[in-house]
């Protein structure tokens, strides 16, 4: 029997869709969250020089190397973020996972609400529950073909229980960049409540058709009501289990009890690894997230005339199967039987997500991409006919 906090809380289906995937190497890998492109060469070899090193193999220090915290500060400001004191207000922790619980953990008691988008990584759901907190689900809609957060449903959303509002930008799975507009009614809701904005920045910059980064702690009275949790998604540095909080004033000291009592810390090594991708230059970062969007593109050619909506920033897009008439999970199962591995949303958010089937464009070069339209199409006639 399970204890309470997990009767709602299910596995992930990913690597159920990977386990069936296998090694076979004509399979279309788009079920996770995985990149070919490599991190950048300064931290590749700056990694592996600190291995050697003692300090690299080492407990201390609990909240993370001042050297990555300052840099992790620097990174913030050149995104427009505010500026942030990095000795004091940063938290390196053991991954982005023990990042979003620490930020949940500092910022939330049981019975609180957290306020979440319908779609959103369901990592962020279910930490939520685990801290034993209530997610509160607003639905993204699409809106001239793009997804958009209804803002109606969040004011309406907002009740006494309310603590916070937990957004990733660009979001996943749906690829929805929040507007200025968006990010203007968030904070109107973040400082008349009272209210903490948790703001997972995977992919701030990984934003397509030239849309700009905006950091929300920089608007106005946010920097005292957002707690950023960040990692080097976007330097392609997914296995390196690195990340960290950002939390402003006392507020950072809560987080690092937290941090100290659940991952403790992360590896010296990883975190010299990336204290040296974080000096990626513009141009080079420019050029991965030119690659993306190229992926993104083929990808969208190849589901022209399906309700697919584009993806604005991230790794991934979403197609509507129940539009087509077709259980999610079928065409998951039709597509791997078509050498597409593809993971249904289900679970990861309420009525909008289930409708969903997801396609991750980020690990497969724009040659193989190609191959999805008709390997879709075949999935689509056999699943249909199951149906």
């Amino acid at each position: 029997m399970s204890v309470q906090r997990l009767t709602e809380i299910p596995g992930f289906s990913i690597d159920r869709v990977a386990a069936a995937a296998g090694a076979d190497p004509d399979v279309l890998r788009l079920e996770n969250l995985d990149t070919d492109l490599r991190p950048p060469a300064a931290a590749i070899e700056a990694t592996k020089a600190a291995i050697d090193l003692a300090e690299g193999n080492s407990w201390l220090p609990f909240t993370g190397r001042d050297d990555l915290k300052q840099a992790v500060a620097g990174h913030i400001e050149r995104r427009g973020g505010p500026r942030y004191d990095g000795l004091r207000e940063v938290v390196i922790t053991t991954g982005e996972g023990v990042a979003i619980l620490t930020a949940l953990y500092s910022v939330t008691d049981p019975g609180d609400e957290v306020i979440l988008t319908d779609p959103t990584y369901a990592g962020m759901i279910n930490r939520v529950r685990l801290v034993g907190a209530i997610p509160r689900l607003v639905p993204l809609r699409v809106v001239d073909g793009w997804w958009r957060l209804d803002l109606d449903a969040l004011q309406a959303a907002v009740t006494d229980r309310t603590r916070a509002i937990f957004i990733n930008n660009a979001s996943f799975p749906s690829g929805w960049a929040a507007t200025a507009d968006e990010w203007d009614a968030i904070a109107q809701l973040v400082t008349s409540r009272d209210l903490w904005l948790i703001y997972w920045a995977a992919y701030e910059a990984t934003l397509f058709d030239g849309r700009p980064v905006i950091h929300p702690a920089a608007l106005p009275g946010m920097r005292d009501r957002t707690v950023i949790v960040g990692d080097p998604w976007e330097k392609r540095m997914i296995g390196w289990r690195v990340g960290w909080v950002v939390a402003p004033g006392d507020l950072a000291n809560d987080a690092s009890r937290v941090q100290i009592y659940t991952g403790l810390t992360t590896s010296g090594f990883e975190q010299v690894g990336v204290r040296a991708a974080l000096d990626e230059t513009a141009e080079e970062l420019a050029a991965v997230i030119g690659e993306y969007q190229r992926r993104r593109d083929e990808t969208m050619r190849q589901l022209e005339g399906l309700p697919a909506v584009p993806a604005a920033g991230g790794w991934s897009l979403l197609l509507d199967a129940r539009a087509m008439g077709i259980d999610p999970a079928a065409l998951s199962r039709a597509l791997l039987d078509h050498k597409v591995a593809a993971t249904p949303m289900g679970g990861w958010g309420g009525e909008v997500a289930a409708r969903h089937i997801r396609f991750v464009f980020s690990r497969e070069p724009v040659e193989r991409l190609a191959l999805l339209g008709g390997r879709l199409r075949d999935a689509v006639t056999a699943a249909t006919r199951v149906e």
